[in-house]
């Protein structure tokens, strides 16, 4: 599933380079669909159905794999001979196969996500029976959205993102999403962030105790993210131009997602979301109509 930040906020930077981020996230049914089958290659194989996406380690779905059979064979070692760990981390063959529906570079999760299914699934096949916050912390390996997107839901992501504390859940609404014609770089954006002043910061709290009360309309109008700030003025324009759309349309409330450029807004009616979606598809880039999971 991809996910929404609900709320974004970046605290500093961290001696390691990265930045502590306080961030709300929810997973929406807007998703990518993966397949994956052992062959007898003793390759691992990755193919989607989007030509420009690497189809070597460099897919998140690949390194996922990887890390797994690397950390399945450390936690439960009375479970792994020699031959299981030789024959584990070379995979014996394994097809990751990935039909793309979250958009590329959109601040949605897709990487992380698609990586977090990988997870997900050889913890099945591989009968490992680790538990979600297990898998998650293999998925802390591979990158920093990879953990939420293991457990999903609406969960408040500390730290690099890898700290989860799962919230009540959102009031069940809809979600219009619009991704622009142009792309963000999320390392290019995080350079940015510590010199830009920024206007204000979410409202953690607000939108807690919003969802604690199950005040659907309290979260959507707290929804901020700081990285609208740090935007070229050009890009930032245009995320606001959708933003307020989605205002005139009916939308309780609306963001950007991640580092962007995808701008969303929730509805607690799916004929508003709905009228939503039709006059953004007039706009160009990729429209999205979802429900929160």
């Amino acid at each position: 599933h991809a996910k929404l930040n609900l709320t974004l906020d970046v605290l500093g930077r961290r001696p390691d380079g990265y930045h502590d981020l306080r961030m709300i996230m929810q997973s929406i049914d807007l998703a990518d669909i993966l397949e994956l089958d052992y062959n007898d290659t003793k390759e691992l194989r990755v193919s989607t159905d989007l030509h420009f996406l690497p189809n070597n380690e460099k897919n998140l779905a690949a390194q996922a794999a990887l890390r797994w059979y690397e950390s399945a064979v450390v936690q439960n070692p009375g479970k792994w001979d020699t031959e299981d760990l030789k024959r584990s981390v070379n995979f014996d063959g394994l097809d990751v196969t990935i039909e793309k529906h979250i958009p590329v570079c959109a601040g949605l999760g897709g990487g992380s996500s698609d990586a977090a299914a990988v997870l997900r699934a050889l913890n099945l096949m591989e009968d490992a029976c680790l538990s979600p916050e297990a898998v998650a912390s293999i998925g802390a390996l591979v990158g920093s959205d990879v953990p939420y997107c293991v457990i999903g839901g609406t969960a408040l992501a500390e730290g690099r993102g890898e700290i989860l504390t799962p919230l009540p859940p959102l009031p069940r609404c809809w979600a219009v999403l619009c991704k622009p014609e142009f792309s963000i770089s999320t390392p290019a954006l995080f350079a940015k962030i510590d010199s830009v002043r920024l206007r204000c910061r979410p409202d953690t709290k607000g939108v807690i105790a919003a969802l604690e009360a199950g005040d659907l309309a309290g979260v959507s109008r707290r929804m901020y993210n700081v990285f609208e700030d740090a935007l070229p003025e050009r890009q930032r324009t245009r995320v606001n131009d959708i933003k307020n759309t989605l205002i005139q349309c009916g939308a309780l409330g609306a963001s950007m997602s991640g580092t962007g450029p995808t701008a969303f807004g929730l509805f607690d009616s799916e004929d508003k979301a709905r009228e939503a979606w039709e006059r953004l598809r007039e706009f160009g880039g990729e429209v999205f109509l979802a429900q929160t999971v």
